[in-house]
């Protein structure tokens, strides 16, 4: 694998589900602390990497820019342990239920432990049970040890995160857990990366935040701390695969997609258009009539509202163990980004 292969597995192979995020944040955070000026934790363990104006005006302050990506990933939760061991489990974020039977995950209790996901054997189900997708209170995690020392290492409330995962395709595609939203983390590396001596006014800062699959409540949080001048979210969107409407999903390997639509500042959006083709860049625009789902929603609303934009990197399988994305993609999301921030002129243009 390339290098920047290599860091997007380290970036997803820490457990970081919502609301116990630290592992992921403390390897973003690790990546982060080379590029830029200043590195830290917020109260609700989001971390925000700020690289500074390289040339500010004396006595006055720069603009920001606040780039935003998820670090959370979705995951599970002991709701109880059953007399022979098992345990019953609840979801945290949205899983494709289909696909959790026969998963691995890594059970956070007193001491990291192995399990598998396991469900009534399809020898033993009734022809009506065949034709459904299991229920998730069927399900249960088997971590292979007696009840009693299931009872003295694991306690309701315990976490679950899919087990590591990382793995190369063919023509530079890579597969695992978590790709959402860390291939955004990455994205916004690869931006600092090519930032690296060249003129910017606009202070930036790279947000890793927490509990967006839950709410997007770490940018809400960091967005209102921060104050920034402008905002652009990086998230994840529907890649083509077999069956999929190209009505619905966007093509792989060809370039990040630009939103637009009502949670889209329109001066944001025509400068992330312009900075593509600055860089003979492909894109896709994708139009969201409503809501995007993503952390742009909370960010454009704090205060006294931030003008926001969003770029998504098209994803396979989203929200399974296996998500699927170009790495082409995510590198030239980060050129997207750098030249954006290149470009950038004060935040009174973005009104015109």
């Amino acid at each position: 694998m390339n290098k920047n292969a290599e860091m997007l597995k380290r970036l997803t192979t820490p457990g970081g589900v919502s609301g116990f995020e630290s592992p992921a944040a403390q390897a973003a955070a690790r990546e982060f602390k080379p590029l830029a000026d200043t590195v830290q934790h917020d109260r609700n363990g989001s971390v925000v990497a700020t690289k500074f104006a390289t040339s500010r005006k004396r006595g006055k302050k720069a603009p920001l820019l606040l780039i935003d990506a998820h670090v959370d990933e979705i995951g599970l939760i002991v709701t109880r342990i059953e007399d022979d061991g098992m345990l019953r489990i609840a979801q945290i974020g949205g899983f494709d239920q289909r696909v959790l039977p026969s998963q691995e995950v890594i059970v956070h209790a007193r001491r990291p432990l192995r399990g598998i996901i396991g469900s009534k054997p399809v020898h033993l189900l009734t022809p009506e049970e065949r034709a459904a997708v299991d229920k998730l209170e069927d399900l249960y995690v088997d971590v292979g040890l007696p009840a009693s020392s299931v009872r003295r290492l694991v306690q309701v409330g315990d976490y679950m995160s899919m087990a590591p995962w990382f793995h190369e395709l063919r023509n530079g595609f890579y597969a695992g857990k978590a790709m959402d939203d860390r291939t955004g983390v990455a994205a916004q590396i690869l931006m600092l990366e090519a930032l690296k001596g060249r003129q910017h006014t606009w202070d930036v800062a790279c947000v890793a935040a927490t509990q967006e699959e839950y709410g997007g409540y770490g940018a809400s949080t960091c967005a209102f701390r921060l104050a920034p001048d402008a905002a652009i979210a990086l998230d994840v969107t529907q890649g083509q695969a077999p069956g999929l409407s190209e009505d619905e999903t966007f093509p792989m390997g060809k370039g990040p997609c630009i939103a637009v639509g009502p949670n889209i500042h329109p001066g944001i959006y025509d400068r992330l258009c312009k900075a593509a083709k600055a860089e003979e860049l492909p894109y896709s625009i994708e139009p969201v009539p409503g809501v995007t789902g993503t952390d742009a929603g909370p960010i454009q609303v704090t205060r006294h509202g931030v003008p926001t934009g969003l770029v998504s990197i098209p994803l396979r399988y989203m929200h399974t163990s296996v998500e699927t994305v170009a790495m082409l993609d995510i590198e030239r999301t980060g050129r997207l980004l750098a030249r954006f921030v290149v470009d950038m002129e004060g935040p009174e243009k973005l009104r015109e």
